[in-house]
């Protein structure tokens, strides 16, 4: 059963991202990006690898386990002998008995007799197999220290993830607000081009009966060509951010739904801005790993305390006689550094030092993003001053247009008044989507500052 429910989900997935490239809302381009973006893919595997960074310090309190295997051969007397004795087979003939028994003729002190067998052993084979554990009992906080590191580590990669995410899903809000704006300029520059067209119909009567001249009609054909070329701009912008969202969402799309142009400003508060900011977030967990390199560095104070074991076994064969060749040794170690030159007290004092400066800049942190953040909406009030103030202007624009195509009709106002009228107009509107433009994108800055609050 759960292995059926697994290929219907994988068939419902990808059924879902063949049609990707169908009209896409902005909430699902944001769900595709949090699963097929390539940053954010590269971004969980640095979680992965940090939580593996983890598991290894950690694994430093269960001590380590080692199986050594040894082979050798050696005629070196010291070896041989030590060979013997480890693998318990030694014997009065190895100290030389053999030359105290029976001296050489003439000698006449036994105690300077040279014995051969020991000086000069036939050379031996030597397999030892040995299981060795060592076990940490005090490190001075050492691990433990290091275990607080790795964990502020692997919070910040957590982070940074949550800051590449916050970063795809601004730029692909964006985008989709761009697109709504290029839409809606266009929309409005296609009203232009059909007034044109409007008007080139009347210039071309008009000259028919002697009211206009050939320059009013070059003059018309003139406007309607930059008309033409504003609205081909706009098809290669459209284009790009096709391109560009496709990036994001590391699929082809070739359709999207754009959102309402109006985007209502975020209520969140300065100190819940400060609270949820990523990069505040990322400064008190640096500043943590630096508190705790001054336990790492102070541990040095402390003594070292560390238990072993080991069980072997030793012949001239591998594993010959094991049973009976066998031994063990237990044991424990203290090393205590009673002096080495202040180095110590130095090295914790550095590390000390490095937290106090941390600190200064974890402040320095909060300092810039509420200022970040007061200069954010000081331009989003400005912005939208400004696109009031535009949209009347825009609205006046068309009507005074209108006057003068009305007035051009009755031969009370030139063409070219007329067409700087219309180019008043034609202004207005990029105006319009510029100051809009930069209103999003202000707004899409101040939820990244909160880490996409409010969105």
């Amino acid at each position: 059963m759960k292995k059926l429910f697994t290929i219907i989900s994988f068939l419902l997935l990808k059924s879902f991202l063949l049609n990707a490239s169908e009209s896409i809302t902005l909430d699902n381009a944001i769900d595709i990006l949090k699963s097929q973006n390539l940053e954010i893919k590269a971004a969980e595997f640095d979680i992965q690898s940090a939580v593996e960074d983890a598991k290894s310090t950690s694994a430093s309190h269960y001590g380590k386990l080692e199986f050594i295997q040894d082979f050798v051969r050696s005629d070196d007397a010291g070896n041989v002998f030590g060979f013997k004795l480890s693998s318990r087979e030694a014997d009065f003939g190895d100290f030389g008995f053999s030359d105290f028994l029976n001296p050489p003729a003439g000698t006449t002190d036994i105690l300077k007799v040279q014995p051969r067998d020991l000086n000069y052993p036939g050379s031996r084979n030597y397999f030892q197999s040995k299981l060795k554990y060592e076990l940490p009992l005090f490190t001075g906080f050492k691990i433990s220290s290091y275990e607080d590191i790795m964990k502020s580590v692997t919070k910040i990669k957590k982070l940074e993830k949550s800051q590449i995410v916050n970063e795809k899903i601004y730029e692909t809000r964006k985008s989709f607000y761009d697109m709504a704006l290029l839409e809606e300029s266009m929309k409005n520059l296609n009203v232009i081009l059909k007034n044109i067209n409007t008007l080139e119909e009347m210039t071309y009567e008009m000259i028919e009966v002697g009211y206009a001249k050939k320059v009013d009609l070059l003059e018309v054909k003139a406007k309607k060509g930059n008309v033409e070329r504003l609205i081909s701009q706009m098809e290669s912008n459209k284009e790009l951010l096709y391109h560009y969202i496709s990036f994001l969402l590391n699929q082809k799309v070739t359709s999207i739904k754009t959102p309402p142009l109006e985007i209502k400003t975020p209520s969140i508060s300065n100190s819940d801005i400060i609270n949820n900011n990523l990069d505040i977030q990322k400064a008190n967990t640096g500043l943590a790993i630096k508190e705790s390199m001054i336990g790492v560095s102070k541990s040095s104070y402390y003594p070292m305390v560390g238990a072993f074991a080991e069980v072997a076994t030793a012949d001239d064969t591998f594993l010959g006689d094991a049973s009976d060749h066998k031994s063990y040794t237990v044991g424990a170690r203290l090393t205590w550094s009673i002096f080495n030159g202040g180095a110590d007290s130095a090295n914790v004092e550095k590390s000390r030092l490095d937290f106090l400066k941390t600190k200064t800049e974890v402040a320095l942190a909060n300092s810039g993003i509420e200022l970040q953040t007061q200069k954010i909406r000081t331009e989003i009030q400005s912005y939208n001053n400004d696109i009031e103030s535009l949209k009347k202007e825009l609205v006046l624009a068309d009507e005074i247009y209108k006057n003068y195509e009305a007035r051009y009709r009755e031969k009370l106002s030139s063409m070219s008044d007329v067409i700087i009228k219309q180019s008043e107009q034609i202004e207005k509107i990029l105006q319009l989507q510029q100051t809009m433009n930069k209103r999003n994108e202000r707004v899409f800055a101040l939820e990244k500052l909160a880490n996409g609050e409010n969105r």
